[in-house]
C-alpha cells in the first residue's frame, strides 16, 4: 500500500534486533515525528539475542522475559512492528520495499538491520543427518533446549569452536548433557585472540567435561537409527544423536545489493551510518564502516555496534552532525567465566600478561603495537576492562613494568606512565 498523498514523513526499518529497534526509539528521541515502521521475518517480540546461547538455554525463560522493548514501549513511541514479515525488494528509484505478499510500502528514509545468518558448510551428508541445528533465533534456541531436555542421554557434537560453539557448550555441560566440539583450526578461538587465552578455555571445557578435540575438518555425516556418525578427514569419527553448528556466519546484504547499495565485506557506510544512497542508512553486524581510532575499516557483530551505531544514524537522519567512532567491546559467558573484551589487537606486537595473585580465574591480556594499547581481554577482571577502556580512548601510555607486576594495585596511578 502507498503513502503517497500524505505529507507525514516516513521511516522504514528492516530488522528488528539490537540495531533496528535501538534505532527506532532512538529516532523518536531525537525528534522524528513521522511514522516508523519496523519490518522483520522473525514472528517473535524483537528480544535480546546474546543470551540465546547463555542462560536462555538452561532456563525455562521464554522470549517474553527477554524482550528488548515491551509492546506497551512500541505503542506508546508510535512504532508500529510488522513482525513475520519478509522484504524481498528495495527500489531506490521509488523509494519503496516490497514485502513477500506484494505490498509496497513508501519510504521517505529507510534503515537496513538485515543482520547475519548462520552459515552452513558444505559436509557431505549434512542435509541427510537428524537433529541438525544452528543457533541464530529463539526458535533455534527454544528447539535444542526442549530436544536436550526431552531426553538427557542424548550426546551433542558442536562444529566450531569459537565463541558461540563455546557458549552452547557450557551451557549444555550445565545441564550434565555429553558435549563434543570439533574444531578445523589448530586451536579454539584462532581467528579471535591470542593463544593464551584459547588455551585458558580449552581447559575450562575439559575441567568442566565437555571434550575438544582441535585440527578436525568434518567430511562427511551419516545417519543411522537416529545416531549420526561425524567423520572428519583424517579418517577419525564421531558419534552424536544431536549436531550443533557454529561455523561462523554469512552478513545479510543480498537485499542491499540487489539495490545497487554499496557492498564491500558488508554494507558499506560512511561516519553517520549512510549508505551511498542519500535516502539509505544501514546499522548493527551487516555494517562496513570505518573506525576513526584505528584508521580501518571493520565489520562488527556485537550488541555495543549495533545499539552506538543505531544512535549515530537516528541523529544523522534528524539533521545532526555526527561521527561514529566508538571503541568496540564484546563479552562471553562461558560456567562461571565472564571474559570482557574492549578494542581491536590488529598490529599487535606485544602482549602483556597479568595475573591477578588472588585467584588462578582473574587474569587480563593487554596487547600493544610498541607503546600503544590496542586492546584488553578481561577474565573475571572488570576493573582490567574499565581501566583497558579508558586507556585505549584516551590514548594513555602504560607503564609495563608495574603492569606485570601483580603485587601493585591495578590503578591508574600504577598503570599510567607519568609525562
Amino acid at each position: 500500500m502507498l503513502n503517497e498523498n500524505t505529507k507525514v514523513p516516513i521511516c522504514l526499518v528492516i530488522g528488528a534486533s539490537h540495531a533496528g529497534v535501538n534505532f527506532a526509539f532512538s529516532l523518536r528521541k531525537q525528534g522524528w515525528t513521522g511514522s516508523i515502521i519496523i519490518f522483520d521475518k522473525d514472528p517473535e517480540t524483537p528480544y535480546h539475542r546474546p543470551s540465546l546461547s547463555k542462560s536462555y538455554l538452561t532456563s525455562a525463560d521464554e522470549t517474553n522475559n527477554n524482550l528488548l522493548k515491551s509492546l506497551e514501549s512500541y505503542e506508546k513511541e508510535n512504532i508500529t512492528l510488522r513482525l513475520g514479515v519478509f522484504v524481498k525488494k528495495i527500489d531506490r528509484i521509488n523509494n519503496t520495499v516490497i514485502t513477500e505478499d506484494g505490498a509496497i510500502h513508501k519510504y521517505d528514509k529507510l534503515v537496513i538491520a538485515t543482520g547475519a545468518r548462520p552459515l552452513i558448510p558444505p559436509i557431505k551428508g549434512l542435509d541427510k543427518a537428524t537433529e541438525v541445528y544452528t543457533l541464530r533465533t529463539a526458535y533455534d534456541a527454544t528447539t535444542i533446549r526442549r530436544k536436550v531436555k526431552e531426553d538427557t542421554n542424548k550426546r551433542v557434537l558442536i562444529i566450531g569452536g569459537g565463541y558461540i560453539g563455546l557458549e552452547i557448550a557450557a551451557s549444555l555441560r550445565k545441564l550434565g548433557t555429553s558435549v563434543t566440539i570439533l574444531e578445523r583450526e589448530s586451536r579454539i578461538l584462532a581467528r579471535v585472540t591470542s593463544p593464551m587465552m584459547s588455551q585458558f578455555f580449552y581447559d575450562v571445557h575439559t575441567l568442566n567435561g565437555a571434550q575438544i578435540h582441535t585440527n578436525k575438518n568434518v567430511s562427511s555425516i551419516t545417519s543411522i537409527n537416529y545416531t549420526n556418525t561425524i567423520t572428519c578427514d583424517d579418517s577419525t569419527s564421531y558419534e552424536a544423536e544431536l549436531i550443533i553448528l557454529g561455523t561462523g556466519i554469512i552478513v545479510n546484504t543480498e537485499l542491499a545489493k540487489d539495490a545497487g547499495v554499496q557492498i564491500e565485506n558488508g554494507i558499506k557506510v560512511n561516519q553517520a551510518c549512510q549508505t551511498n544512497d542519500k535516502d539509505i542508512y544501514a546499522i548493527g553486524d551487516c555494517t562496513f564502516h570505518h573506525n576513526p581510532h584505528y584508521n580501518l575499516f571493520v565489520r562488527l557483530e556485537s550488541v555495543q555496534n549495533a545499539v552506538d551505531q543505531a544512535k549515530i544514524a537516528a541523529a544523522s537522519i534528524c539533521g545532526k552532525e555526527v561521527v561514529y567512532n566508538s571503541i568496540p567491546w564484546f563479552w562471553s559467558d562461558q560456567y562461571d567465566i565472564k571474559l570482557q573484551m574492549v578494542g581491536l589487537p590488529f598490529d599487535c606486537n606485544e602482549t602483556i600478561i597479568r595475573n591477578e595473585e588472588e585467584t588462578t580465574y582473574k587474569f587480563s591480556i593487554w596487547y600493544f603495537h610498541n607503546d600503544e594499547l590496542l586492546a584488553v581481554d578481561a577474565i573475571n577482571n572488570a576493573k582490567a576492562y574499565v581501566l583497558g577502556t579508558k586507556s585505549i580512548k584516551e590514548h594513555l601510555k602504560i607503564n609495563k613494568t608495574n603492569l606485570r607486576d601483580s603485587s601493585l594495585k591495578l590503578n591508574l596511578a600504577n598503570l599510567i606512565l607519568k609525562k
